[in-house]
C-alpha cells in the first residue's frame, strides 16, 4: 500500500498537480477502514512530527516536534510554484509583524527537486526560516492525515501544528498575512 501512495503522490507531482485529480481522482486519504484502524490520527501526528529533517540553509537536523509551545507554519512547497512563492513572501510578512513567536517550515514535496535548489530560491528571494526537503515518509504522514491537497504545492497548502502538537489544515488557496494571523490566534 505505501508503494501505491508512494506512486501515486510522485504521478500527482510530476503532471504538476492539475486540476484532473481534484475533480476526478480518489483521495489517497481514503484508504478504507483497515487502513484506518492501523494507524490511528493520533499516531500519524506523532509520526510526521518527530521525523528528522535538515535545514537546506544551515544543514542542521531538527523536527517538527522540536518547536512544542510555539505554534508553527507548516508550508507545502515546489520552487517552481509561483504561488508557493506568493506565499512565501506572506509568510516573510508575517514574520515582521510575529518575529520568532511563530514558527516557519516550508518543506519542499517536490521528488525532482534538491536541497541546492531550494537554497538558491531562499537565498534570491530573502527567505530566512526553515525550509527542508521531505522525506518520503513524512510526505506520506502528511498524506494519510490531511489527504492529497496538502502536497499540492500549486493549491498554496498550509498545516497549523498548534503549541501543543496538535494539527489543522488550513485548507488551499493563497493566505494573506491577516488570514494567517487569524488562522494562528484561532489555534487548532
Amino acid at each position: 500500500m505505501k508503494k501505491i501512495l508512494l506512486l501515486l503522490l510522485i504521478l500527482v507531482l510530476v503532471v504538476g498537480c492539475t486540476e484532473q485529480f481534484k475533480k476526478g481522482g480518489t483521495p489517497l486519504s481514503d484508504n478504507g477502514p483497515e487502513e484506518i484502524e492501523e494507524s490511528p490520527t493520533q499516531e500519524v501526528k506523532s509520526n510526521w512530527q518527530d521525523i528528522p529533517l535538515k535545514d537546506v540553509a544551515t544543514q542542521k537536523t531538527f523536527k517538527i516536534s522540536d518547536f512544542r509551545g510555539k505554534p508553527v507554519l507548516l508550508e507545502s512547497f515546489a520552487v517552481w510554484c509561483p504561488t508557493c512563492t506568493k506565499q512565501q513572501k506572506n509568510i516573510k510578512e508575517l514574520h515582521k509583524i510575529v518575529g520568532d513567536d511563530v514558527v516557519s517550515i516550508s518543506l519542499d514535496t517536490d521528488p525532482n527537486e534538491d536541497a541546492d535548489y531550494v537554497n538558491k530560491h531562499i537565498t534570491e528571494n530573502g527567505f530566512d526560516w526553515l525550509y527542508a526537503i521531505s522525506p518520503k515518509e513524512l510526505a506520506t504522514g502528511l498524506i494519510d492525515e490531511f489527504g492529497i491537497n496538502v502536497v499540492n504545492a500549486p493549491s498554496a497548502p498550509v498545516v497549523l501544528v498548534c503549541a501543543d502538537g496538535s494539527t489543522r489544515f488550513l485548507g488551499r488557496g493563497l493566505k494573506s498575512v491577516s488570514e494567517l494571523q487569524e488562522e494562528i490566534k484561532k489555534g487548532c
